[in-house]
């Protein structure tokens, strides 16, 4: 009985919350399709001008400026996620692991404004001191992008690594493979689906995220030039002008919703892909 009406309970959870998502992608695409027809879907997904007072909405600098910023939140948290998820797995002290772990899952728990403010008061000014100019751009953005995805990484892929069976590292170690090699060519492999789901989790935060890439990226609508030129995301292009955005301009914005809500799906679904092809 008491198994029965928790499958029910199950059931409306997950209908809720597959209702609440058919709503949100109802009220994106009623909102923002429109503009994106009004305004040309050729002319507003490649324009490399966005000027509302002058009625141009071209978002390409945007698209850009997402794509720069978590490619290189990838290439900086990932590698680091990953190898940090191994070393507590396999090779953190007891007492070591203690007070790395609580540390990290204390990261996951920080508002995304207080890791702003760490970017602006910490790795701006070490920016402008190494390499001049603002500070703030491309590479600064990165860096606090990678810093804020290390929780999620480290967090799935550990309890990946765990989960691979004691036996695929014993094996190893049977045939006369360091312990070393036994962690990185043996068990990682095995794990790579859950390292992989880590991975896509990771993706979703730093495409999704506003305050803290708003706070460093110099929020410059134009084509970025460099890694140390000012960039401005999707998200923080929306949130930055919808509070007093009317008309077309905020039908635009919804637009800009609208792609950014399909290049999630667009990057959800290719991983999706990878594995099913067991990669």
């Amino acid at each position: 009985m008491k198994e029965k009406a928790m499958q029910w309970v199950f059931l409306a959870a997950a209908s809720i919350s597959i209702f609440a998502v058919a709503l949100i992608c109802i009220f994106l695409f009623a909102n923002g399709v429109p503009a994106i027809h009004e305004i040309g879907v050729v002319q507003f997904l490649t324009g490399m001008k966005w000027k509302p007072t002058n009625n141009i909405f071209g978002i390409f600098p945007m698209i850009l400026g997402s794509i720069y910023v978590t490619a290189g939140a990838i290439i900086i948290g990932v590698p680091m996620g990953i190898l940090c998820a191994a070393f507590l797995a396999h090779f953190c002290p007891k007492g070591l692991y203690k007070m790395i772990k609580p540390a990290i899952e204390l990261l996951a728990g920080i508002p995304s404004i207080v890791y702003g403010f760490f970017g602006l008061v910490v790795i701006v000014p070490m920016m402008q001191e190494l390499f001049g100019g603002s500070g703030k751009g491309v590479l600064t953005a990165s860096i606090l992008l990678g810093i804020m995805i290390l929780p999620t990484v480290i967090g799935v892929s550990e309890a990946a690594i765990r989960a691979v069976p004691k036996y695929y590292y014993e094996g190893a170690l049977a045939l006369g493979i360091s312990h070393e090699r036994s962690v990185f060519f043996t068990v990682l492999p095995a794990a790579k689906q859950g390292i992989l789901a880590g991975v896509v989790l990771g993706i979703g935060r730093a495409i999704g995220e506003t305050m803290a890439v708003i706070m460093v990226a110099g929020n410059q609508a134009i084509v970025p030039k460099g890694l140390f030129s000012g960039v401005r995301t999707l998200t923080a292009n929306i949130v930055m002008e919808m509070g007093y955005a009317a008309d077309l301009h905020r039908e635009a914005l919804l637009g800009t919703a609208v792609v950014l809500f399909v290049f999630i799906l667009l990057i959800n679904l290719s991983f999706s892909l990878l594995k099913r092809r067991d990669f």
